[in-house]
């Protein structure tokens, strides 16, 4: 199976290829590749993950929404009917990556570039894509002199705008690409890799003395303060008493002003970098700026889907439900999310069953279990299931 698909794939990335015979081309040196990544004056991608906060902004979101469940429902109105079976490109999405690692790459490019490329390599018999693979941003340009008809080029070829799914994160009006949040905030992001270089040439290079041994009752030569301190700081690292003598005044140093101001402004640079992707501060290591704090970890988890995730699951959701047949559409399952006690869970279920908006075999299927057999009334809502319940009285003979 994995070489079938590895030859699908191999032969859909050929296909731009063949598409060039019928299609406009450029020269590749006609084109504008520097506008694919980062000037030598602009942070770059691999430098900006270097920063902790910013490693954990782009963790945080890619692999919350790459561990939620995606759903299929068939939209009718204002209904939504849930589908049970699963297209090929909710499960197998790409030759090499599982449903997870796809969806990281795509939010990963998204959060690092602004925008997310990929390339449909297999469609099923009715056309629809079954397979597509997440380019490397670099290697495509988008040309918006038009921005109602935009052209993709991949590796200086074009690309039909069927077999292209673009996904961006923040776009200007007159503009079909996304802001990439790497050079737009550059000099933020810069602060803090130059800050953590300073930190980190500071504490290598000796940084502030641990402490001052002094003597007032004479003066020492260069060498005997050689002697003097190796002898305390060999005593230091082994945790033996110190015993002072001659008149020696021995005064630990505290945190220095400069160290102060560099943790400080790590904290202030953490902030800010979380501000940029909607995180919670204290999630990256930032100050809240206050002392909110939450009652329980279902409050915390809300406020990380509302605030901060629920922006990119509906442009993902949007995007993949053009990608369905007919009337389908994708939803994220962000229920899932939430790890509540087995009793709140199961009053939960409760309140379901009673409401009548689940039935038993809906709420079975949450617990992983199988459906009731056939006529036990799994299938049954509210009111439905309860006159099912009522026996008629036996008649007398």
């Amino acid at each position: 199976m994995a070489d079938t698909r590895m030859g699908r794939f191999g032969r859909a990335l050929a296909a731009p290829f063949r598409w060039i015979a019928g299609a406009t081309s450029r020269a590749i040196t006609s084109l504008p590749w520097a506008s694919g990544g980062p000037a030598r004056s602009q942070v770059s991608t691999e430098r900006a993950l270097a920063l902790i906060p910013l490693w954990a902004c782009v963790r945080l979101i890619s692999e919350q929404v790459a561990s939620l469940p995606l759903q299929l429902y068939r939209r009718d109105g204002s209904n939504r009917e849930p589908l049970s079976y699963i297209p090929q490109l909710l499960w197998a999405p790409a030759a090499q990556d599982d449903l997870f690692t796809w969806l990281q790459k795509c939010v990963l490019s998204m959060c690092l570039r602004g925008n997310a490329y990929g390339l449909v390599t297999a469609r099923d018999d009715l056309g629809f894509p079954t397979m597509v693979e997440w380019l490397n941003p670099d290697d495509v340009f988008v040309d918006e002199e038009f921005p109602t008809r935009p052209v993709f080029y991949w590796q200086g070829r074009q690309v039909p705008d069927a077999d292209i799914v673009h996904i961006p994160w923040m776009v200007l009006p007159g503009h079909v690409k996304g802001l990439s949040p790497v050079q737009v905030f550059a000099r933020t992001i810069g602060v803090g890799l130059e800050t953590t270089d300073y930190g980190l040439s500071w504490f290598t290079n000796g940084g502030t003395p641990p402490g001052v041994l002094k003597n007032g009752s004479r003066t020492i030569t260069r060498d005997e303060s050689e002697e003097i301190s190796d002898r305390i700081s060999a005593r230091i690292r082994s945790r033996k008493p110190l015993v002072l003598g001659s008149d020696w005044d021995f005064t630990a140093l505290q945190v220095s002003p400069e160290e102060s101001q560099f943790i400080e402004t790590m904290r202030l640079n953490a902030s800010q970098i979380a501000a940029i992707y909607g995180v919670p501060p204290t999630m990256v290591g930032g100050d809240s700026g206050g002392s909110m704090t939450y009652t329980n970890v279902e409050a915390a988890a809300n406020e990380l889907v509302v605030l901060t995730l629920r922006p990119w699951l509906v442009r993902l959701e949007n995007k993949l439900s053009t990608l369905m047949p007919g009337r389908e559409a994708v939803r994220f399952n962000v229920d899932a999310m939430v790890r509540t006690t087995i009793i709140e869970r199961y009053r939960a279920h409760g309140l379901a069953l009673e409401q009548g908006w689940r039935n038993l075999d809906e709420i079975r299927a949450l617990e992983n279990l199988s459906p009731l057999p056939p006529g036990a009334g799994g299938d049954l809502y509210g009111p439905q299931r309860a006159a099912a319940t009522i026996q008629p009285p036996a008649l007398e003979a």
